[in-house]
């Protein structure tokens, strides 16, 4: 079963895959973000395209866990998708995954340049892999 991760991001989306067993994350191109709408339909594609069975979407809580304007946005995002396509979507805590992204990339010697360009695919690769694993742990 093939789980799509996103982070949703007022210019990019980041996008991640897990492989047919839901072990793994791997990141896809990025999606320029446009209308909400239009971001819906890229979506779908991309359920279409690798037979996606739930979406984990990333939620930007606060650091003290309040819900903030972005927030709200992945919360209407999330319920749109969901009504629309009759796929179930999961929120994923996303907070300090855009920073753990960047530390990766820097530990990668990625100039800042570079990081710019993944910076989003990486925090959806994040963002996926931590509900993978968690998944994987509460199996057990």
């Amino acid at each position: 079963m093939r789980i799509l991760g996103i982070d949703l991001g007022e210019k990019r989306i980041g996008i991640a895959i897990s492989d047919e067993l839901g072990i793994t994350a791997q990141g896809l191109p990025i999606i320029p973000s446009t209308t909400e709408d239009e971001n819906i339909k890229k979506i779908k594609k991309l359920v279409d395209k690798y037979d996606v069975k739930k979406i984990i979407l990333g939620l930007p809580k606060n650091m003290n866990g309040t819900l903030g304007k972005q927030a709200e946005k992945s919360l209407s995002f999330a319920r749109k998708i969901k009504n629309i396509y009759q796929i179930p979507v999961e929120l994923e805590d996303e907070r300090l995954s855009t920073s753990k992204a960047e530390k990766l990339l820097i530990q990668a010697d990625r100039s800042r340049k570079k990081r710019k360009k993944v910076i989003d695919k990486m925090s959806a690769v994040i963002i996926l892999q931590s509900y993978l694993d968690r998944r994987m742990m509460n199996k057990d």
